[in-house]
C-alpha cells in the first residue's frame, strides 16, 4: 500500500499592507472612544507586521456591505487566487489538472453554488470523473481534515488528490461600533487572506503523511464561533481558548508521536497555527519546545497574519524551503468545537 506524500505546494496571496498602515489609514478611525485606545494596544501586540487583503480596507471599506454583496465579491476574488495556488502546486508536483482524482476545497469565508471546486475544476481542465469535496465552516483547522481526506483517497485509490485552502477574511470587517468588543478588535487585528494548494500522491519524494488525528472538547463549543449575519460573517473568539488548548495539546501530540515511536526531540519542524501570540506561547510551554521551535509559525504570523485554513500550510511551505529543510514535522491547528487537529509528516527523498 502506497504512502500518501505531499509532492507539491503552491501559495498565492493578494497585495499586502503593513499593520501600521492598516491602523493609521483605516482602523484608527473605525474604532472610537475608549475602544480606540484598546484597539491600538491590541494591534500593536498582535505579532503581525504585514497582512494581505484581496479587498484592502485602505482602498475599499466593506464594513457596511450586506452579506450578499460580500459573497458576490468572494466569487470574484477567490477564483483567480485559488487558480494561482493550484497551478503552482501542480507545477511543483509535475502533474496536470487532468491527473487529479479528487479535488478538496476548504473555505469558510465565502459560499456560492456552483462553488470553487466546480469552477476551478472546469477552468483548469480536470477530468469529468474527478471527485470533489467542499469543507466549509471548519475555520482555522480545516486544512488538516482536508489533508486527511486527500491522504485517505490516495491510499485507497492510488491516484493523486489536490487540496486547496482559500480564505478571504478581508470581506468580513464588521461595522464600526462605540461598544467595546474585544473579540472583534482581535479579529480585525489578526486576520488576513491567502490561498494554498497541496498535491498528494501515492509514494515518491516529498512529505509523507503518516497520520492525521484530532480531539474535540465540546464543553467549550461557545469559545470560538463564526456566525453568518446580515453584515458578513462575525467572529467570536473567547480569551479562554489558550486555556482550553493547554488542557489538550500535550496529550494529543504525545499520543500521536507514541503511535509512531517518535520522541518530541526528533521533531525538527513544528507547523503550529498562529491563532495569535498567546496561542503560540501556550503550545510552546505545554510541549516544552526549544526557543526556536516555533520560529516558522511566528514568522508566518508576522509576515502574513492569521489566514485561517491556509495558514498551517504556509508554515509547512516555509519549513520545507528552509536550509536545511525540516525532516520530521508536526502540524497543529485549532478551531471551532473547540477542536485540535494534528498531523505527523516525514520527508522522504
Amino acid at each position: 500500500m502506497s504512502v500518501p506524500v505531499i509532492a507539491g505546494l503552491g501559495t498565492a496571496q493578494p497585495p499586502s499592507a503593513s499593520q501600521d498602515e492598516l491602523w493609521e489609514g483605516f482602523f484608527s478611525r473605525h474604532f472610537t472612544g475608549t475602544t480606540r485606545a484598546l484597539a491600538e494596544r491590541i494591534f500593536a501586540n498582535s505579532g503581525v507586521t504585514r497582512r494581505q487583503a484581496a479587498v484592502n480596507p485602505l482602498l475599499e471599506d466593506v464594513s457596511d456591505w450586506p452579506t450578499e454583496r460580500r459573497m458576490r465579491r468572494y466569487q470574484v476574488e477567490a477564483l483567480p487566487l485559488g487558480k494561482e495556488a493550484v497551478g503552482r502546486a501542480l507545477t511543483a508536483a509535475g502533474l496536470s489538472a487532468g491527473d487529479i482524482g479528487m479535488f478538496i476545497v476548504c473555505s469558510c469565508t465565502g459560499y456560492a453554488t456552483p462553488g470553487l471546486d466546480i469552477l476551478l475544476a472546469r477552468d483548469l481542465g480536470m477530468a469529468a470523473d474527478t471527485q470533489r469535496m467542499f469543507i466549509g465552516h471548519m475555520g482555522c483547522y480545516a486544512a488538516l481534515p482536508g489533508l486527511g481526506a486527500a491522504s485517505d483517497f490516495v491510499t485507497a485509490r492510488g491516484r493523486p488528490a489536490l487540496l486547496l485552502c482559500a480564505e478571504l477574511t478581508s470581506l468580513h470587517i464588521q461595522p464600526s461600533s462605540a461598544r467595546v468588543d474585544t473579540q472583534q478588535i482581535v479579529s480585525h487585528a489578526l486576520f488576513s487572506d491567502a490561498a494554498v494548494a497541496a498535491v498528494v500522491v501515492p509514494g515518491g519524494p516529498g512529505y509523507a503523511v503518516r497520520e492525521v488525528t484530532a480531539v474535540t472538547d465540546t464543553s467549550t463549543a461557545d469559545h470560538m464561533t463564526w456566525d453568518v449575519t446580515d453584515a458578513g460573517f462575525r467572529m467570536g473568539l473567547s480569551s479562554k481558548v489558550p486555556q482550553v488548548l493547554s488542557r489538550h495539546v500535550r496529550r494529543l501530540v504525545d499520543d500521536l508521536l507514541a503511535r509512531h515511536g517518535v520522541a518530541s526531540s526528533e521533531v525538527d519542524g513544528w507547523a503550529v497555527h498562529p491563532g495569535g501570540p498567546r496561542i503560540l506561547n501556550v503550545v510552546e510551554r505545554e510541549l516544552a519546545l526549544p526557543p526556536q521551535g516555533l520560529a516558522a509559525s511566528r514568522a508566518t504570523l508576522d509576515e502574513h497574519g492569521n489566514c485561517s485554513s491556509p495558514t498551517v500550510l504556509l508554515i509547512l511551505d516555509r519549513l520545507g524551503r528552509a536550509t536545511p529543510a525540516a525532516r520530521r514535522i508536526v502540524m497543529l491547528a485549532f478551531g471551532p468545537g473547540l477542536t485540535l487537529y494534528a498531523a505527523l509528516l516525514d520527508r522522504q527523498d
